[in-house]
């Protein structure tokens, strides 16, 4: 499976936060994308994957033959999404940005003329 595979699989988890919540994760669903990295890093081989009460996940990737000496490294990454917009019901595509407007799949449009960076990847697959 792709990176761009992954990504669009992990986009459709609903993993909203709550913002009055007194609860770590704030939102049990966010544990549902938890245990699914879990299993996929199991599957990738990482025997110590798993995930604690606070929905953080931990997995060791060993290192490369004569490489252990090195220092290891450490990736941290966010799972949740703002409350600002859902993380409900994403439905990400690819396409290929012709310049204009962008209607995205809730109906909402990305324009130029409010985000001029766009023009920057005008011909270029975008993930929307």
């Amino acid at each position: 499976m792709s990176v761009i595979d992954r990504f669009l699989e992990y986009v459709r988890f609903d993993t909203t936060s709550c913002e009055t919540s007194q609860t770590v994760p704030s939102t049990a669903k966010q544990k549902v994308l938890g245990e699914f990295l879990v299993k996929e890093l199991s599957a990738l081989g990482l025997a110590d994957a798993r995930m604690d009460d606070y929905g953080y996940v931990y997995a060791t990737l060993p290192a490369t033959p004569d490489c252990q000496d090195l220092e290891p490294l450490g990736l941290i990454a966010h799972m949740d999404t703002s409350p600002a917009v859902s993380g409900a019901n994403v439905k990400a595509r690819i396409v290929t940005y012709e310049g204009g407007d962008l209607v995205l799949e809730s109906g909402s449009v990305m324009s130029p003329t409010v985000y001029p960076f766009m023009n920057l990847f005008v011909g270029e697959e975008l993930i929307v």
